[in-house]
């Protein structure tokens, strides 16, 4: 099992359905525009969360995707397995990147630590994470609001009358002497 900045991405996308998909679908455009990630590339990974029966699609002018469970639903865990295994190229099986003879003396190490990460990622719902964000969104509005140093307007540093400004001024100074 990999954790790729494709599955790490379907996470973001997944949550962001979730949290603005009240009633009506959202646009890949909308999601590009807010991640920073191009409309092609979400094309591509939307392709295999509909694939694999989390988002439903709907066409048209006003269209996008909305989520095809509840929030509560679909685990983190889901959303990593069906980001993978749609990737071109993907198996529906994890792949395990050394060779059996690299990697026999800690397979079982490595098996029960793949086994942990995704007990731990199907016990994490989207609406867990969901309800993690709106307090983050909000944090940065109040912390500009309070912050002293924002209040305070910034003074210009200029040298002091009769110090040297520079390496040059400073020897100016001591050729004079």
């Amino acid at each position: 099992m990999r954790l790729t900045t494709r599955s790490k991405f379907a996470v973001v996308a997944i949550v962001d359905l979730a949290s603005r998909s009240v009633g009506s679908p959202v646009a890949l455009s909308a999601l590009s525009e807010r991640y920073e990630i191009s409309v092609s590339y979400l094309e591509v990974l939307f392709s295999g969360l509909r694939q694999a029966g989390l988002v439903i699609s709907t066409r048209g002018p006003g269209g996008g995707y909305t989520l095809a469970r509840g929030a509560r639903d679909i685990s983190v865990a889901d959303i990593v397995l069906a980001s993978e295994v749609g990737k071109p190229g993907g198996s529906s099986r994890p792949v395990d990147a050394m060779s059996s003879s690299q990697g026999a003396m800690t397979a079982d190490l490595w098996a029960a630590f793949n086994h942990s990460v995704m007990e731990y990622l199907a016990s994490v719902s989207v609406a867990e994470l969901v309800s993690q964000q709106a307090p983050i969104e909000r944090m940065p509005v109040a912390a500009e609001k309070s912050s002293p140093a924002k209040r305070m307007k910034p003074r210009p540093q200029l040298p002091r009358e009769g110090v040297p400004n520079s390496v040059f001024a400073l020897g100016a100074l001591r050729a004079l002497e």
